[in-house]
């Protein structure tokens, strides 16, 4: 499994993420492609690491159909870790400004799964990037090849209230990839019955609460269940 951070790196929630996944069998790499690992995310931190991000040519943060150095790395990493753990293949998960580059890892074959978590690059200034995806064309068409020969699918989820994570980006990958792409959408509208604010963001991180019935919680069991499916029952 590959657990990429989200902005501002590779914050405490990022690392409980990652004991979880552990925990529930799973044997995880969590690169730090930016910021301080173990570094809480504030605002401070967060100022820190977006500049950059905005500048940095391997993660062109409001390029459309444009192929990200990132990328390229991302599924070097899932080949190796592939090789070197037993299973059919891996997972990897994206959150955040990372969301997208999970699905443009899954162009190479050792990835079976892509976990698409509040997916906000290309940021999506402007109706155009709202919908786009952190890969090119020709990385999408590869990524719809595999999954309609049932070869990888796709999970994305995000707030309803979530602009940085729009519904025009999810609407787009459910045209593509069709019935391997599940959406689970929480409820972030005033008075939802999670007690969500309408700025809630982080999905499976920081709005997680370990409480039975706690709608992040069953959404982050969902991902668990999902991963398993795919990683240990695929020929």
């Amino acid at each position: 499994m590959v657990l990429i951070p989200e902005v501002p790196g590779t914050t405490p929630e990022v690392l409980g993420l990652a004991e979880h996944l552990v925990d529930a069998g799973f044997s995880v790499a969590v690169p730090s492609p930016f910021g301080e690992p173990g570094a809480p995310a504030t605002a401070g931190t967060i100022l820190r690491v977006v500049p950059r991000l905005c500048v940095a040519s391997e993660f062109r943060a409001f390029a459309t159909d444009a192929r990200r150095p990132f990328s390229d790395w991302l599924r070097a990493l899932a080949a190796d870790l592939a090789a070197r753990t037993p299973g059919p293949g891996v997972g990897v998960i994206g959150m955040c400004f990372t969301g997208g580059f999970a699905l443009a890892a899954a162009v190479d074959g050792s990835v079976l799964a892509a976990v698409l978590s509040q997916p906000a690059a290309p940021f999506p200034v402007g109706r155009r990037r709202a919908a786009a995806m952190p890969m090119s064309a020709t990385e999408l068409d590869a990524v719809t090849a595999r999954a309609s020969r049932g070869e990888v699918c796709a999970m994305g989820l995000r707030f309803s209230e979530d602009r940085s994570a729009p519904r025009e980006r999810f609407a787009a990958l459910r045209r593509r990839l069709g019935s391997a792409f599940e959406v689970v959408e929480l409820d972030s509208s005033p008075g939802n019955p999670g007690g969500f604010s309408r700025t809630a963001h982080s999905v499976l991180t920081g709005e997680v609460r370990e409480r039975e019935g706690h709608p992040a919680l069953a959404a982050r069991e969902r991902v668990v269940a999902f991963l398993r499916e795919r990683l240990t029952d695929a020929d």
